[in-house]
């Protein structure tokens, strides 16, 4: 009786374990995302993922119902996609681990708030004027993108 009893248990912890191991590195991956990302990428990544979904949704309702004003469509398509594009290198500028690769392309980011000799940088804890300097590149960027798209529009 011993005997179909642990075979009957270990199949279940064969598929059981099968199971957990199928999910678990999407498991971990969510939850090195929760806990090492912080609240300024995720609401950065939630935007990109609005952006991707609102792209898809006019794309098919382009295929599937009509496009009709086909220039509408050219138009709110490449608002989202070159949205997305700018969003993305915000988020690869305000992100601490890219830090050092916008170091050369531009030094006057990693100049102090108070005017600081370039060669009298700030540690890169405290470089928060390279946030506010990729922001208003994003800023700006999004303004031309949107003059463009309106006068698309027609």
């Amino acid at each position: 009786m011993a005997g179909p009893k642990t075979s009957t248990t270990l199949k279940q912890n064969i598929a059981a374990s099968s199971t957990a191991h199928s999910s678990n590195p999407v498991n971990s991956l969510w939850k090195a995302y929760n806990e090492t990302t912080s609240t300024r990428l995720k609401t950065i990544d939630a935007f990109l993922v609005f952006l991707m979904l609102s792209g898809i949704a006019q794309f098919l309702y382009c295929v599937l119902v009509t496009n009709f004003p086909f220039n509408a469509f050219l138009a709110g398509f490449s608002s989202c996609v070159g949205q997305f594009v700018l969003a993305a290198s915000l988020r690869s500028q305000v992100n601490p681990a890219n830090r050092s690769e916008f170091k050369d392309v531009s030094p006057e980011r990693y100049v102090a708030r108070n005017f600081l000799e370039p060669s009298s940088v700030r540690p890169m804890d405290s470089l928060d004027a390279a946030d506010d300097r990729a922001f208003a590149d994003f800023a700006l960027g999004s303004i031309v993108l949107h003059f463009f798209v309106f006068n698309f529009l027609g």
